[in-house]
């Protein structure tokens, strides 16, 4: 499914969070959002998921108007939220439990997406058991087990040191591509969103708003070795200067 936003302002009484963001994803592709504090990032992750409306413009998926939350959404934040007295299946099994599917079906959601996840040896472990990446592991698979058209994440993997956040980044382009989920993420972090990204967009401050759009020419192979290469560093920095040109520019 194609998502749109056209004409999309968010105003809080005096305060304007975004104006006149107009973006187009295609179905399967994977965009990051980039951008200082208080460019509206989070801000436009939650008018996607539906749980804020607009105060002009609109937001369609399949050129229906998204009006609230919706199965076809699914969300996942940077502490992962997952049910700490569920086990990891029955955190899976959660949103599940919410759609019309026989039991059989749901079972053979949940085991896929353990499987897909590497959880399934811990599926009777509670969260108070896992690591800060294996409940970041738990808290998408439970997004994806409802097979929604569009993940949204905002800073999934922000508060994980750094080689687990690197694990998480290779799991999740391999996630992204073996489903075929369309994917848009929030992050702050510039060589993570060129990393996992077919798009950077970055968002500029006070209001926030689009200002690059930009392609990332890399392959859809993408091992950690990448980010070692002049084509990755060329466009970590050119990413790193529009957010700091436009954050300078707002202040």
């Amino acid at each position: 499914m194609a998502l749109t936003l056209s004409g999309v302002t968010m105003r809080y009484a005096d305060f304007t969070a975004l104006s006149d963001v107009s973006l187009q994803v295609t179905e399967g592709e994977f965009v990051c959002l980039v951008g200082a504090s208080g460019s509206g990032k989070s801000t436009l992750l939650s008018l996607i998921a539906g749980l804020t409306r607009p105060t002009a413009g609109t937001v369609t998926l399949d050129g229906r108007p998204v009006t609230g939350p919706g199965p076809e959404r699914g969300l996942v934040f940077q502490s992962g939220a997952v049910y700490p007295f569920r086990t990891v299946e029955r955190n899976v099994a959660f949103g599940l439990e919410l759609l019309p599917l026989t039991k059989a079906e749901r079972d053979r959601r949940v085991d896929w997406y353990l499987a897909e996840t590497g959880l399934t040896a811990l599926r009777r472990h509670l969260p108070k058991q896992l690591s800060g990446g294996q409940r970041q592991r738990v808290a998408i698979a439970r997004a994806l087990a409802c097979e929604p058209s569009v993940l949204l994440l905002d800073e999934p993997f922000g508060a994980l040191d750094v080689q687990t956040k690197e694990d998480m980044q290779v799991f999740l382009r391999r996630v992204w591509r073996d489903t075929g989920t369309t994917v848009v993420m929030v992050t702050h972090d510039v060589e993570e969103a060129v990393f996992l990204g077919q798009r950077v967009v970055v968002l500029a401050c006070n209001p926030g708003r689009i200002a690059a759009d930009l392609p990332v020419p890399l392959p859809e192979d993408r091992p950690l070795t990448v980010k070692r290469l002049p084509g990755f560093l060329s466009l970590r920095a050119t990413v790193e200067d529009q957010v700091r040109a436009f954050h300078r520019a707002a202040a």
